[in-house]
């Protein structure tokens, strides 16, 4: 068999999820070790386990065939934002697809091989901007190595593991869905790719964020809130929109609160970056902030806070002070015993001794 159309590569073209966090990646390199599961030929493997706790990671198609539709080896999603090819290609609205028949896809593979070198047939300079920030907006900001967790124990399935925490697989039950039929070829060609579809359809249900009737309503809620981002980074992003009064992050919970002067600039503010709110390389969603309850627990609460009361309820007694303290009158003796004094102590009976005598010092 003629081996010049096999492919020899000194290393894989991996993202950096696939990669694994570890700096230090040791692998096992294999020539022509196994057939591309696009084309169909032979190509050299690279075998890693990207770091503990981690399953061991392959690439699964060869370079050609990964820069034709610059993705990575081992996930075929695509390099740059790491997203779905459907999805890519949907934004860009790119024609280049490959043809999937064997002779037509052999004549593309081997006429653009040669065309290819280190770049990509995805020229992302041409797009448009608008669809690059899309693309940035619907990608992660950061490599996402949940995705590297080992397989589901298929013996822990069955109730017959017996190795328990030293099982090297995961003890679940699988989950019966469209994300558990997934295959390496739908993903790369872009067709029938359920986690492209369920990301194109959240898409289109959430393009606006509906208006809330109350217009007392004028701050924002802000999710995805990074330590990095601090409150001057929300209020120079902002501003630009209208007056602002106060802005609020709550690190713990990753959350802000972005509060304006008027309606109008609220609604501003959310129009322009609802899907499209990115600061310091972080997606952050907005919305729209709640009401302020009603009613008398809601004033006595914000009143407490503003530092005055209600109107509508009357305003707490002063604290007693000493003078009140001392004509204070003494308390009515206990029920069914009246012994004609006001404090125990001052019954001579009951001084001293028990058997009545006073009390010397």
């Amino acid at each position: 068999m003629s081996r010049q159309g096999w492919e020899d590569s000194e290393f894989p073209i991996v993202c950096e999820s696939c990669l694994g966090p570890n700096p230090y990646v040791r692998m096992t390199k294999q020539k022509h070790g196994k057939e591309c599961k696009i084309c169909g030929r032979p190509f050299t493997i690279f075998q890693w386990c990207p770091g503990a706790g981690m399953r061991n990671k392959k690439t699964e198609c060869c370079q050609t065939c990964a820069k034709v539709k610059n993705v990575c080896q081992t996930c075929v999603l695509d390099l740059e934002f790491g997203l779905p090819t459907q999805v890519r290609d949907t934004v860009l609205q790119s024609q280049g697809d490959v043809p999937r028949s064997d002779v037509n896809r052999e004549f593309f593979i081997a006429s653009v091989e040669g065309k290819l070198g280190n770049d990509s047939l995805i020229n992302y300079a041409k797009a448009d901007s608008s669809a690059r920030e899309q693309l940035k907006r619907m990608g992660r900001s950061e490599p996402y190595y949940k995705r590297n967790r080992p397989h589901i124990c298929s013996f822990f399935v069955k109730g017959e593991c017996k190795r328990g925490d030293e099982c090297p697989y995961r003890h679940e039950l699988p989950v019966d869905n469209d994300l558990a039929h997934q295959n390496i070829k739908d993903r790369y060609y872009g067709k029938n790719d359920p986690v492209a579809q369920r990301m194109l359809n959240r898409t289109d249900k959430v393009s606006k964020l509906n208006t809330p009737e109350d217009k007392s309503i004028t701050s924002l809620f802000l999710t995805g809130i990074e330590p990095d981002i601090s409150e001057q980074d929300l209020r120079n992003f902002f501003y630009a929109f209208g007056e602002l009064k106060s802005v609020v992050v709550i690190h713990k919970s990753k959350v802000a609160f972005i509060n304006y002067a008027t309606r109008a600039a609220a609604e501003l503010a959310v129009s322009k970056t609802f899907n499209n709110c990115n600061i310091k390389n972080r997606t952050l969603r907005v919305q729209w902030g709640k009401a302020r309850p009603q009613g008398p627990k809601a004033d006595i609460q914000s009143d407490t806070i503003g530092g005055s009361y209600s109107h509508s309820q009357p305003p707490p007694p002063p604290p007693p002070t000493l003078d009140d303290l001392i004509n204070m009158p003494p308390p009515p003796p206990p029920p069914g015993q009246d012994t004609g004094y006001t404090y125990p102590s001052q019954d001579p009976t009951v001084l001293g001794t028990a058997t009545g005598r006073e009390f010397r010092a």
